[in-house]
């Protein structure tokens, strides 16, 4: 090939190279990747909640009054208004707003923040959304905050029904007090669930938060427990019921002929500011406190539990985060349980030194 030959080469190699670019399209995506705030001005780890758009914030109060300056990182080639830097400040609400555009200007999305702060530790479950795209229910605090998690949104991705009715949690009119309790309910598992070895979803409950990134792949990960807590923890008390379904089944589907279900229901309170989760929320050294159900056999009726916090110390950290988790299926966490195992709570509290 000649010398010229070789620059008309190049120069149609530059030309295409450089049309192939131009004919890549514009991302489409408007996400918040991440909101990272200073942790001297926390009391647990920012949580971002893709599926809903929503990103709970865990304040001091001094934070809360003087404001904070997040950095927010967005995808690739996009834009965030307010934007990452702008001093964040609160009303009484709590609540602010954050518009993500696309790179191709073409797609938005309004990302809701939410400061989330515990403030009386008792619960009646008055109070119930209905998750918009997948329909399954979680319930919420009198001011609308969110506290409570469940197994839902990773059941949602195992293609249920989308129907209230399908998922292993939802409220009920059978209530201890009041006009709703919460029902937990052992349920069957679907044909992609099937296929990652899960032949059942337990009914669940947890203070805390699902992380869907690790729904299908690391279920046990996605249940992040816990939320700040500040004292001294001394009894746990609420009501049940729980009626165990009929045939108990293995992680691998066999019937285990004896063995009857129970449910699980208890606390832990733990050090530092970042969840446990469904790995190890009972070997971390973590760990301080725990108040559990010794015995989660039937209840045909609204039954009373007062479980007291043992302690493993006497000395408390500043930074403690407080989980309460329950479950129809006392091995739901190893898939393994009886479908149809029913369990109502109601009337739960945490009571204080």
């Amino acid at each position: 090939m000649t010398f010229r030959n070789l620059c008309v080469a190049a120069s149609l190699i530059t030309v295409l190279f450089s049309a192939c670019i131009k004919d890549v399209p514009l991302n489409p995506e408007a996400d918040i990747d991440s909101f990272i705030v200073d942790k001297k001005y926390l009391t647990s780890d920012v949580f971002i909640d893709h599926a809903n758009a929503k990103i709970l914030l865990y304040l001091k109060p001094s934070a809360f009054n003087s404001g904070i300056v997040p950095r927010i990182v967005v995808t690739e080639g996009s834009t965030i208004s307010p934007a990452s830097g702008d001093s964040l400040r609160f009303d009484s609400t709590g609540i602010k707003q954050y518009t993500v555009t696309s790179q191709n200007k073409q797609y938005q999305k309004v990302y809701t923040v939410s400061v989330v702060n515990v403030g009386i530790w008792a619960w009646d479950f008055e109070n119930w959304i209905v998750q918009p795209t997948s329909k399954y229910m979680y319930p919420i605090e009198p001011d609308s905050t969110q506290l409570w998690s469940s197994g839902n949104p990773g059941v949602a991705l195992a293609g249920v029904t989308k129907d209230p009715l399908s998922y292993p949690l939802r409220d009920t009119t059978d209530a201890y007090h009041g006009s709703y309790s919460a029902l937990l309910q052992t349920r069957g598992g679907t044909a992609l669930s099937g296929l990652l070895g899960i032949k059942l979803f337990a009914g669940s409950l947890y203070l805390g938060v699902f992380e869907s990134s690790f729904a299908l792949t690391a279920p046990l990960k996605a249940t992040q427990f816990g939320q700040p807590y500040r004292g001294r923890a001394l009894r746990f008390t609420g009501y049940y019921k729980y009626a165990p379904g009929p045939v108990y089944i293995n992680k691998a589907g066999t019937p285990q002929p004896g063995i009857t279900d129970s449910c699980s229901i208890y606390a832990v309170l733990y050090r530092g500011t970042t969840r446990l989760d469904g790995t190890n929320i009972h070997t971390s050294d973590r760990v301080i406190a725990t108040a559990q159900l010794p015995d989660g056999s039937a209840r045909g009726n609204w039954t009373k539990f007062d479980l007291p916090f043992v302690y493993n110390t006497n000395t408390l950290p500043d930074n403690m985060m407080l989980a309460i988790v329950i479950s129809s299926s006392q091995n739901g966490d190893s898939y393994a349980g009886a479908v149809g195992s029913r369990l109502q709570v109601d009337s739960l509290q945490i009571i204080h030194e």
